[in-house]
């Protein structure tokens, strides 16, 4: 098959591109940066908001994968442009019978919390309306090696804290597990499902019982301090002034941290015929640990 990918060059398209080449596909994906030449990898030079670009991209391909998206935006533009504007775009730019995987969040089944998970929501709204061949897929937090996300919670953790938010529940999933779903979605025929997957934990992680197994994955005994809402939303403008746009605890995020509860529906996991995780958090943490010290990040 040949697949399109939007956020090839992010974490999560990273591994996709991988999983996808293993699998005997070529892959054209969309890059704003002139990316170093891959076998079976063609770059598309451009962006959501190009539409000659999204047009290469798409053009007689079997399947999109609309990985590309904001997680974080210092206002409400932001999140249109990068989320909603952006799915319309690779939208009409997709003929209506190639297949269409989308990459949404778990935070769309509360749009009225944040903005990042209303401008997802609205970006979900998008293609249930496409008349696409489409499926999507609401992640919960995603990590593995290459994640600059939670890098900065792992290196606090090796002075034995981790800073939580409130008593809460989430679901994880190891960013292999998801690549290997989103290429199998785009191989199979379209259910026009809204999938919720995870790590198989029933239940989740505890805020606590996660922060407890990222120092057990460094060797570390970690001590977890729950922050109540209010010092968080300090913390946010703390970071606000230090970091400007930048910023990566801000305010909406803070709405989102600290719902009790992330975690994934079991009815909206795909059918075990389909897809499975692999991979536990304690494995999986470890082998993300393994990768920053190769790295020397920590």
């Amino acid at each position: 098959m040949i697949l399109a990918i939007t956020g090839g060059t992010g974490f999560v398209g990273g591994h996709v591109i991988r999983r996808a080449l293993e699998a005997g596909h070529e892959v054209r994906a969309l890059a704003r940066r002139a990316q170093p030449a891959r076998d079976g990898v063609t770059w598309i030079a451009g962006a959501l908001d190009d539409a000659a670009a999204l047009a290469a991209l798409t053009a007689q391909t079997d399947a999109v994968i609309h990985i590309a998206g904001v997680v974080n935006a210092p206002d409400r533009a932001g999140f249109v442009a990068g989320n909603i504007a952006g799915t319309r775009a690779i939208v009409a730019a997709t003929a209506p019978e190639t297949r269409f995987v989308h990459v949404s969040s778990l935070s769309a089944r509360e749009p009225r919390l944040s903005i990042y998970g209303w401008s997802k929501h609205e970006a979900e709204a998008v293609i249930a309306a496409s008349g696409l061949a489409w499926d999507m897929v609401r992640p919960p937090g995603i990590y593995g090696p290459g994640d600059m996300e939670l890098l900065d919670v792992f290196r606090v953790a090796r002075s034995g804290i981790s800073i939580t938010p409130p008593a809460g529940r989430v679901s994880w999933i190891h960013v292999d597990d998801l690549a290997r779903l989103l290429v199998t979605l785009a191989e199979t025929p379209a259910s026009r499902a809204i999938y919720e997957v995870d790590d198989g934990r029933e239940g989740g992680w505890t805020h606590r019982a996660f922060a407890i197994a990222m120092g057990a994955a460094m060797g570390r005994k970690v001590r977890p301090i729950a922050l109540a809402p209010a010092l968080l939303r300090i913390g946010a403008r703390i970071d606000r002034l230090i970091r400007g746009r930048n910023a990566k605890l801000t305010a909406d995020r803070v709405a989102y941290f600290c719902h009790p509860d992330w975690t994934v529906d079991p009815a909206k996991r795909p059918a075990a015929t389909i897809w499975t995780p692999r991979i536990a958090g304690e494995a999986g943490l470890k082998e993300t640990v393994e990768s920053y010290r190769a790295a020397g990040l920590v």
